[in-house]
């Protein structure tokens, strides 16, 4: 999602500005249009049209608000980068701020862009520690598998069942994403060395 300029960047940083004070002086549920209006130095009308509704308002505030603000952490090897880093996501993600972010990012998103947009600062944070693992040498799995394999199941017991949610359960994960890796691995040569048979080629 491209940042605005200019005006429109100016905008958006004073109303969400305003949505956080707010949020944090009055409450989520207390919140209305005019409210952050007031604050922000805009009209309701501006909001309505950039935004369309408080729900949509807040889904951006919460896409910009689980932006990552920094890299992973580089901790010399890939194993030790993935769980660092998959503790950290869990923590923050099922965190009660983290816990709310989510829920606002998918009540105002009915395209699901915003959705996608988070999707997108995930799968960008694993491209780095893989991006620094093949440059050190190591084997390295799909960015796709560890979505499959470690974001989706976090975010699946954050949002559904909320148990075990703590960094031996993170570290559990990249174990199991890192052995799919390792059996993917050794499956290769065997599938490319069996022959593919034609459609039309008849059973014996």
């Amino acid at each position: 999602m491209a940042r605005p300029g200019g005006r429109s960047a100016r905008v958006q940083e004073s109303v969400h500005a305003a949505v956080r004070e707010l949020v944090a002086e009055v409450g989520r549920d207390a919140l209305t249009v005019p409210m952050v209006a007031t604050r922000a130095g805009v009209t309701p009308s501006t909001i309505y049209r950039r935004w369309g509704d408080l729900r949509e308002l807040l889904s951006d505030v919460a896409v910009e608000r689980l932006r990552p603000e920094t890299d992973p952490a580089d901790l010399g090897s890939l194993r030790a980068d993935l769980d660092a880093w998959a503790e950290q996501f869990l923590d923050e993600m099922s965190s009660p701020p983290g816990r709310a972010y989510i829920r606002d990012t998918l009540l105002g998103d009915p395209d699901g862009t915003n959705a996608g947009q988070c999707s997108a600062y995930a799968a960008e944070q694993i491209d780095i520690v893989l991006a620094r693992a093949v440059r050190r040498g190591e084997p390295v799995p799909e960015t796709e598998l560890l979505i499959d394999r470690v974001v989706a199941p976090i975010m699946y017991r954050i949002l559904f069942r909320p148990g075990r949610l703590d960094a031996a359960y993170a570290r559990e994960l990249v174990t199991n994403a890192l052995h799919a890796q390792q059996i993917e691995a050794g499956a290769r040569p065997a599938q490319a060395a069996a022959p593919r048979r034609s459609k039309k080629e008849p059973d014996n």
